[in-house]
């Protein structure tokens, strides 16, 4: 009976182990790519941040915004030609999030060019995000939750309707204030690709 007992726990133990070990190696690295004059201060804060919840965390020199990504008429860059050159960049199990301190854009139903805070593909290997329409207050904590938005569509997440999640739709506001963390169901599906969520 002692030994059925000992075996029992052990096998559980195992199984543990090995959906332990399963999540880590499906853990992205996650390339952090500050663009343009994008603060060396900001980017080493987003990194230690994320590195809290991704060990597997690469931090880049700046480079400039890739070249045709300017939309002229606005003063704006378009995110959808920044994903495009970033994600020819990096490996087969990395994502890259371009960090902008300049205001970035995208085609959305009849608007040419939408202003928006962030951009990422579902899934997808490349999202960038902007400060430039977040608050001034709040502006750290709003521009790190931004990251963590995208970084959740390129794992695969879609938009969330619970208002206090990170996925939830910004809708052409800034709703940061009033996220406070992934919901269940998000944080469950994240933790299931690695993420070291509490």
């Amino acid at each position: 009976m002692k030994y059925g007992v000992l075996i029992l726990l052990f096998g559980l133990f195992s199984c543990v182990n090995r959906n332990n070990e399963n999540a880590i190696k499906a853990q992205k690295v996650i390339v952090i790519q500050p663009l343009g004059n994008f603060q060396q201060k900001q980017t080493q804060k987003v990194f230690a941040e994320i590195k809290a919840i991704n060990p597997k965390v690469v931090l880049m020199e700046n480079i400039d915004f890739p070249e045709k990504s300017f939309y002229k008429p606005r003063n704006r860059y378009r995110a959808d030609s920044i994903i495009k050159n970033l994600k020819n960049n990096i490996g087969k199990d990395s994502v890259i999030v371009g960090l902008s301190h300049f205001d970035i854009s995208t085609t959305k139903n009849r608007i040419k060019d939408w202003g928006i805070m962030g951009l990422g593909y579902r899934p997808g290997k490349a999202c960038v995000v902007s400060d430039f329409r977040l608050s001034r207050k709040n502006k750290n904590e709003q521009f790190y939750k931004l990251v963590l938005h995208e970084l959740g569509h390129t794992e695969g997440l879609p938009h969330c309707k619970i208002q206090t999640c990170l996925m939830r739709d910004a809708e052409g506001r800034n709703p940061f204030n009033q996220e406070k963390s992934f919901c269940k169901d998000c944080k469950s599906f994240l933790k299931s690709k690695g993420w070291q969520l509490i």
